[in-house]
């Protein structure tokens, strides 16, 4: 009968290999990320992809640099990892409102700023009748609408189309102020006024009122920016209306430009 010799009958993990410790065929140590099968029983001989002693198991896995993961490139939140000339590289965080830039084959990525067009925009409609008759401007909006800049270097166009009317005046003629504030945080600032709009109203019929205004706004934030259309005039008895359902709903149409 044949004669078998029991040795190891697996592999023994023995941890990070220890120049001081006895190591016995097949014993498995750990270094530097790699493992590696004892093939020979020593002490203090180094571990080496093939050596008499050692032979490698496993390699470590490698993020192109230093043969760790990839915690050790990326270190904040936002960072982009890349290849560059010889391996893999951290890009940090750019800025708010920038873009990732190819520089084309054999270049680094980089960040950009958009250097013009359109970002952004919201649509506005006030469904809500109100009315003016005193000579100090409403509390209440002809219309509002509210946009966050992507970023404080920005431009905001503002398109307002507001619908009123006179109703049973006699003929004449009358003047209307409008203006309409930029709200940041609560903070009411006036951007834009325009005295002595006249409307006509003929002999006592009613009329519909249909102003327009279109204007650029830098409002210099990243917070919420609300934009309101109000209205005043020349004094008691000179009401008007506006958002009725006869006459039409006023719109505001924000867009948010880079700068140009």
């Amino acid at each position: 009968m044949a004669t078998v010799t029991l040795g190891s009958i697996k592999f023994n993990w023995k941890g990070a290999y220890n120049s001081s410790t006895a190591y016995a065929v097949d014993d498995v140590v750990s270094s530097g990320g790699n493992s590696y099968v004892c093939i020979q029983a020593h002490t203090n001989q180094a571990v080496g992809n093939a050596t008499a002693y050692w032979n490698i198991m496993s390699s470590a896995g490698t993020n192109g640099t230093n043969g760790t993961d990839l915690t050790s490139t990326l270190t904040a939140q936002g960072d982009i990892v890349y290849r560059d000339g010889s391996g893999l590289a951290k890009l940090s965080a750019g800025t708010s409102g920038q873009f990732l830039k190819t520089q084309g084959s054999g270049a680094n990525p980089v960040w950009g700023t958009v250097s013009g067009g359109m970002l952004q925009s919201t649509f506005n409609t006030n469904s809500t009748a109100v009315s003016q008759g005193s000579t100090n401007y409403s509390s209440g909006a002809i219309v509002n609408g509210q946009i966050t800049p992507s970023s404080a270097t920005s431009r905001v166009l503002i398109f307002a189309q507001c619908y009123g009317g006179f109703a049973n005046g006699t003929a004449a003629s009358r003047d209307n102020d409008y203006r309409i504030l930029r709200s940041i945080g609560g903070s009411d600032t006036e951007i834009f006024e325009t005295k002595d709009i006249v409307e006509f109203v003929n002999n006592g019929a009613d009329i519909a009122l249909d102003v327009g205004f279109s204007i650029k706004d830098h409002p210099n934030t990243t917070s919420q920016v609300t934009y309101t259309v109000q209205t005043r005039g020349e004094g008691s008895g000179w009401d008007s209306y506006w958002n009725q359902d006869s006459i039409g709903k006023s719109t505001m149409l924000l867009i948010e430009i880079a700068n140009i």
